[in-house]
This record gives structure tokens, sequence and C-alpha cells, in this order.
């Protein structure tokens, strides 16, 4: 399929790199569709372990494109907005019931929808020269879009949360990596690298593992501690029984690595 995007599978890892750089990677309403159907392919795609999200130039994505979606949706009707407004939060719905690591390589400026798409990721590693903006509310509409509010209070705690979403203002890396929002900080220079090496060592590793592990955070969020520990106790009990748990086993008794079959 053609998309108006970047997409490049090698050796298990699946590279999606938003390639509008004249207008910072800014989404349109095809791009917005396309990324959240490729989501829902890449679950049945078993040559892809790991996807990495990039963005061409010098911003990761400024969200979405102020003339061919503002300016559109102005001219549309309530049910238009409110079918848009789903269609942009299925991404991020498919992002987090994706059962594959997703890696944001935050290369620059990731504002709005940009930084919710980073968000929803797994992993974010931000280059030096990263910056983040949730600045809904900076142009007249609720920071509270897309899973923001749900997600990042998860990420950074209900208090930092409030303050980027009410105020929509930008943080440099430094202070992202401060509040927690993302996992590492490298030179722009070694983003990609670093993104590459993260995602080799996860697709290495045992598939359904990490499957079942990004499952259980997604799912353990609505749960009390004692449906916490029974669910992780019932999805554990599956996993002692799996053929990778059985191969590190065997690799331990010989003294060899463990080569995982994501079984």
């Amino acid at each position: 399929m053609a998309y108006d995007f970047l997409y490049q599978v090698e050796d298990g890892v699946a590279t999606i790199t938003l390639n509008r750089p004249e207008s910072l990677n800014a989404l349109t309403f095809e791009i917005y569709a396309q990324l959240r159907d490729l989501m829902v392919e890449l679950k049945r795609d078993d040559g892809v372990k790991v996807v990495i999200i990039t963005g061409a130039g010098k911003a990761f994505c400024a969200g979405g494109d102020v003339y061919k979606i503002i300016g559109e949706l102005l001219e549309r009707d309530m049910r238009s907005h409110l079918e848009f407004a789903r269609m942009t939060g299925a991404l991020i719905q498919n992002m987090r019931l994706l059962d594959k690591p997703i890696i944001a390589a935050v290369n620059g400026m990731a504002a709005g929808a940009g930084a919710v798409i980073a968000l929803a990721s797994d992993l974010r590693i931000a280059s030096d020269q990263a910056k983040f903006a949730f600045l809904f509310t900076k142009v007249g509409l609720t920071g509270a879009d897309m899973g923001a509010a749900y997600l990042l209070p998860r990420v950074v705690g209900q208090g930092r949360a409030t303050e980027l979403l009410m105020f929509g203002d930008t943080i440099d890396a430094a202070t992202a990596d401060r509040y927690g929002m993302v996992n590492k900080v490298v030179s722009h220079d070694e983003l990609m690298n670093t993104a590459r090496g993260w995602a080799d060592r996860l697709k290495q590793g045992p598939a359904f593992a990490l499957a079942m592990t990004k499952t259980m955070i997604n799912n353990e969020w609505s749960l009390d501690l004692a449906s916490a520990i029974e669910a992780e106790a019932q999805a554990q009990a599956l996993l002692l029984m799996g053929e990778d748990h059985r191969r590190f086993f065997e690799a331990f008794k010989n003294k060899q690595k463990p080569e995982f079959t994501g079984r």
C-alpha cells in the first residue's frame, strides 16, 4: 500500500517516518487514517517485531495541518467534527492495543497530535533538539484530546499533566526528561542509532512475553491491587508454560544464550 509517509521494514523493525518536512510533518486527514489502519495491520504482520516512529527534517510532528484539517473542518457540521475526533483517537487506541513495542524517536518539535503520538508510544527517545507541546488550549480547544488526559497523568503524574495540558507551554528535551516524559535524551546525531539499538534488543527478546507485558500494563490501569495481582498471576502462569521460558531454562543449564521463538 502507498502511504503519505515513509514506511520501511528491515530485519523485523518497521520504521515510520512522517515525511512532510515543509510543514513540520503536520498530519492530514489521509495520514491520520493511514496510521490508524497501519497499527491494525501491524498486529497481523509476523515479519514486524518492533515499530519506530520518527519525523523527517527538523520536526517530529507539528500536529494537525492548520489548512488541510482545521480550515476544512470549520466548513463542516458537528457530525463531521465528531467523526474526525474519533478517528484521531482511534489511532492512539490502536497504538496502545498493538501487541508490539513502539519506540518514538523524537527528532524535533512534537506538538499537539505529535506530542500525543509520542506519548502513546511505549518508549520515547528524544534528541537534545526535541521539544514537546500539548498546545490544544492555545488554539481554543480542550487539552483532553486523543487520549492525552488519560495517558499523560499516568506518565508524568496528575500535577505535571494538568500544567502541561492547561498552559500548553513548550518544554525542551531536558525538561521532558526531568518530568519523566521521555526515557532517554541523546545527541541529535545519535537519535536513530539509539532507537535502532533499542529496537534490535527488543526484537531479539521473547515476543509473546513483551506483548503480554504491554497488555498487562494497559489492563492494570483500571484495576485495584487485588485484581491486578490475580491478573498477573494468570498471565504469568501462561508464560511459565511457554516455549520461550523453556528455552531459557535449557540455555541456562547449558550456559548458553537463549534463542526465543515468540511462543
